[in-house]
């Protein structure tokens, strides 16, 4: 008989990561329907709650239910956690739950993990997720922060939960809000609104480029290819939708109208809102509906 028969099929790292992703997301959808989930206490369907978890995990920020209104506190953090484990990444998450427990990472789990993340090459695998957890943390916490003195004006101590809230899905480019309207109460709040730009850039460039800074810092010849080719076309479609819509949403050209009364500063604020968010992240600080129709394309 041949030993062929007698092999282990093994999955292959992007099978493996499919069915992570497959599995958070159904665990999600089923502790999502459960009563303490929804601010009633009442059971939410399966396709709701199926529909509200991809979206967390997929980190894509639409939402059929109201994230502030319908869903308790238990449930705001359930969808906190799926967002979170979709911006690190499943096997992120899973790898550094291994290291935590102090097990050996495998070769197998070394090159997941480097499929996952789009990194150059296995070596240095480690090293690179606790560099990953360590700059999530510093990121978001530091966001938080920023963000906090608004919101505990605002809301008093819930403000803290708003606080976090929000920097983590900025940052993860996940586009939830607890507002009901977005960002829309803060389109003349720098703090609020370059915060949250900041956190989404931040999170939108990728572990690589970061990795990229921090062995380099500021030596942009020495980056890799990649990271110099995100850095500089991130700069180029930041830059030049917010110049389009400075011209087009916030000025008399072309008869825009809608947002003409905003005073200067503001127009150059939610200019380049409006150019960073769309991209990936799905916050807004002005009625899209509004939009002129260029805009709106």
């Amino acid at each position: 008989m041949s030993k062929d028969i007698h092999k282990k099929k093994h999955l292959s790292s992007f099978q493996l990561i499919i069915l992570g992703f497959a599995g958070v997301i159904l665990l999600g959808a089923i502790i999502l329907m459960l009563p303490v989930s929804s601010a009633e206490g009442v059971m939410t369907p399966f396709n709701q709650t199926l529909f509200t978890s991809t979206s967390a995990v997929c980190v894509t920020g639409l939402a059929v239910l109201d994230t502030g209104s319908y869903w308790s506190v238990f449930g705001q953090v359930v969808i906190l956690l799926l967002i979170q484990i979709g911006g690190l990444g499943v096997v992120t998450v899973a790898v550094s739950v291994f290291m935590l427990s102090g097990r050996k990472i495998s070769l197998m789990q070394r090159s997941t993990m480097q499929n996952a993340i789009s990194a150059h090459k296995v070596g240095g695998i480690v090293r690179l997720t606790k560099f990953i957890l360590k700059g999530t943390l510093f990121i978001e916490m530091a966001g938080a922060l920023a963000l906090l003195p608004v919101f505990y004006h605002d809301f008093g101590r819930k403000g803290i939960w708003m606080a976090v809230f929000h920097s983590i899905s900025a940052f993860c480019n996940a586009g939830f809000d607890l507002f009901g309207v977005s960002l829309i109460n803060y389109q003349s709040d720098w703090i609020v609104l370059s915060t949250i730009m900041l956190l989404i850039i931040f999170g939108g460039l990728g572990f690589v480029v970061w990795s990229d800074f921090f062995d380099h810092g500021l030596k942009f010849k020495k980056y890799e290819l990649h990271s110099k080719i995100v850095l500089v076309f991130n700069g180029i479609i930041i830059l030049v939708p917010a110049i389009f819509y400075f011209i087009f949403e916030f000025t008399n050209f072309g008869n825009a109208g809608k947002f003409t009364h905003l005073p200067f500063n503001e127009k150059i604020l939610n200019a380049l809102f409006l150019s960073v968010s769309p991209r990936t992240a799905g916050f807004n600080s002005l009625d899209l509906n509004n939009l002129t129709s260029s805009g709106k394309l």
